[in-house]
């Protein structure tokens, strides 16, 4: 008579000792960090409070860029003024931005940084002003 077993036989009569439990555990949450670090997207909480800061100052840069162009279009000689921003030097044009005043909110304790940059961005791939609707639309009564 042999004493063979088969796989599943010796599978199921295996009985691991508390030191290999605790090592492979111990090696399976070092995977699962590193793997969650890695390709899981897992971040800390410095990481990201340092992600929302920088997509905080980008949307408010963004925000006040927008501003300042619709102020640029909308403001006295703004075709004029277009063409010496188009002749300026490409790094002395946020200058030029800042210096007329339409990156300056009212409220606003600092400026935006980076704003006055995609601002300028922005007018300069412009080919022409947009047409401005000065129309006034009155408000209408509705039925109560």
């Amino acid at each position: 008579m042999t004493t063979e077993q088969t796989v599943s036989q010796r599978w199921e009569n295996y009985q691991p000792s508390k030191t290999l439990w605790f090592w492979s555990m111990a090696g399976v949450a070092v995977v699962t960090m590193i793997v969650g670090f890695s390709a899981g997207g897992w971040t800390t909480g410095g990481t990201a409070t340092k992600m929302a800061e920088d997509a905080a100052r980008t949307a408010r840069a963004e925000l006040v860029a927008n501003l300042c162009v619709e102020r640029f279009v909308t403001g006295p000689n703004a075709s004029q003024k277009l063409a010496e921003l188009k002749d300026t030097s490409s790094y002395q044009r946020d200058t030029f931005i800042t210096e007329g005043g339409w990156i300056t909110l009212a409220g606003m304790q600092r400026e935006a940084p980076g704003a006055a940059d995609r601002c300028a961005e922005h007018l300069v791939a412009m080919e022409a002003l947009p047409a401005i609707d000065t129309t006034v639309v009155e408000p209408t009564a509705t039925d109560s």
